[in-house]
């Protein structure tokens, strides 16, 4: 139920709050007093889009807030609406929520009914969604839903695999031929960079044998170190007994000569003797080196790019071989699919005919109850959409016969605005009458449903409306007195200019105000009061 809203900077709104009843909330007042209006706020407040310019001159946003009072407990909604970015933000209990919540919630909150639900009454996809909503078990739609979901998943997946082999297909012959290019050179992973280092090795050792020799010829050449060294150490051994103060000297000189013996050794040695020779000439290398660039340069590729090319051509090629048999699985997943939602459908289709006959006997019951002649006939008429071959969905029309001797038309060629509205007015009694929780039910908004009836029939639908509003809450905008009169709560909806600034206002009525305002909506004078006077008894 909604206890409370308030609506702050919006239009021609300032500030307005409004603490409706359990049962019928009448809203009345001259036309463009902002009744209406008032009901777009409440959907705006249900996730619709408002426009910026609606922000109230001079203000920074406008504001939306409602109290429901839920079989679970309160629940708060708020949305703002920014003059300067046309933004809105939502709040639940001071949460930042988002529009697609509240849109899921807006279905357990509120009920719409207006002209526009009475457009929407003629779309023949709505009528087919009414019908199924009578379908007693629920669970076939989700299934339908469902396992076409899955056939469409099969036959996207088969769009797919089809258009992937045509292309690939269209380039086999030069797939093959590219393959064979790279094949003939074999590159492998980093190898480009392999080479190059090991060129590099093999240079800064052929460098290094150079070194070596010119070592040993220092150390054995025509003025050898090695002999003269030997030739020094005799000498400072005699120094160093004649004069002990040499004997560092000596021993230096010896040591030198000892570590240039071993540098012999090892330069005669060669760095290589624990290496393995390398497995590949200087020429061997720059000969693959040479053919490495010449694949590049052919297929204006980096290496490993040209490496992940040969594996995506591997990859394409083999795709071409799975491909028959992929096909071959999804044909299968397909006639399965297909098969489960012909059944599916046999079944629906089958509740579906069962529920428009039971569905047009009601709403006949409750079309009568509104004032329309007894000679009214409703039935639902079936249209095969096919979905796949040999998967029909048979989605119901609504059709009827207003008079005798007529044959049955769609409710657009031959319904009023005032036909629309009570036949409106059925499909939400009957909906209601579903729901076995009543305190669950969300509460209703008619906004001139009444738009189009006069005379007894308008008796009929007051009726109507006011056993509704037992089972649940309503809030009804009428220019009826009789509806009007039936309300548990009166709400006048006015404007006035203060200061050069116009306002809409909202005032709730009491006893003597109401019969004021009920004489006004009746035409006024002795007649508008005598039958505000019957009214308010």
């Amino acid at each position: 139920m909604l206890e409370l809203l308030r609506i702050r900077n919006l239009a021609l709104i300032e500030d307005v709050e409004l603490e409706f009843a359990p049962g019928l909330n009448a809203l009345t007042g001259e036309t463009g007093a902002g009744k209406s209006f008032i009901m777009r706020a409440v959907d705006f407040l249900m996730g619709e889009r408002m426009d910026k310019k609606l922000v109230r001159p001079g203000r920074d946003k406008a504001t939306v807030e409602a109290l429901f009072v839920l079989p679970e407990g309160e629940t708060v909604i708020r949305r703002e609406l920014s003059a300067e970015t046309g933004r809105s933000r939502v709040y639940v209990n001071d949460t930042l929520s988002s529009q697609p919540t509240i849109r899921d919630m807006s279905t357990r909150l509120i009920i719409h009914t207006s002209q526009h639900g009475q457009q929407k009454l003629l779309s023949p996809a709505f009528q087919s969604e009414i019908l199924d909503s009578f379908v007693p078990d629920a669970s076939l739609l989700e299934t339908r839903r469902e396992q076409l979901a899955v056939l469409n998943d099969v036959l996207e997946r088969k769009r797919n695999l089809t258009e992937k082999f045509k292309d690939i297909e269209k380039q086999r012959d030069f797939l093959e031929f590219q393959k064979k290019e790279i094949e003939a050179v074999n590159p492998q992973p980093n190898e480009e960079d392999e080479l190059e280092e090991t060129r590099k090795v093999i240079k800064d050792r052929e460098r290094a044998g150079e070194c070596l020799q010119n070592a040993l010829d220092i150390l054995h050449g025509e003025i050898g170190m090695l002999d003269n060294m030997t030739l020094l150490t005799r000498e400072m051994e005699i120094i160093a007994r004649l004069f002990p103060g040499f004997e560092e000297d000596r021993e230096a000189i010896e040591e030198l000569r000892m570590r240039l013996h071993d540098l012999d050794s090892r330069l005669r040695r060669g760095p290589n003797e624990d290496r393995d020779e390398e497995s590949m000439s200087l020429d061997d290398i720059e000969a693959r080196l040479f053919e490495l660039a010449k694949l590049k340069r052919k297929l204006r590729r980096g290496l490993d790019q040209i490496v992940e090319m040969k594996a995506e051509i591997d990859e394409s090629l083999s795709f071409l071989d799975a491909a028959a048999l992929d096909m071959k699985n999804l044909t299968r997943e397909e006639d399965a699919a297909a098969q489960a939602l012909q059944a599916t459908l046999a079944t629906l289709n089958a509740a579906r005919k069962k529920a428009a006959k039971e569905l047009s006997i009601r709403i006949v019951d409750e079309l009568l109850d509104l004032g329309f002649s007894e000679h009214i006939k409703v039935h639902f008429e079936f249209d095969a959409r096919e979905l796949y071959p040999g998967c029909e969905d048979q989605r119901g029309r609504l059709m009827w016969v207003p008079n005798p001797g007529q044959p049955a038309q769609p409710l657009d060629k031959i319904a009023s605005g005032g036909e629309l509205s009570r036949f409106l007015l059925a499909l939400v009694t009957m909906r209601g009458n579903k729901t076995e929780n009543k305190d669950a039910l969300p509460s209703l908004i008619f906004d001139e449903v009444d738009a189009g009836i006069g005379g007894l029939t308008l008796n009929s639908v007051g009726d109507k409306l006011r056993a509704l509003a037992d089972r649940q809450q309503m809030l009804l905008i009428t220019h009826w007195p009789q509806l009007a009169g039936k309300a548990d709560r009166h709400f006048l909806i006015m404007k006035e200019v203060v200061d050069g600034e116009t306002y809409t206002r909202c005032d709730r009525l009491e006893s003597g105000d109401i019969k004021a305002e009920l004489s006004r909506m009746a035409g006024g004078g002795e007649q508008g009061e005598a039958l505000a006077e019957k009214l308010v008894r």
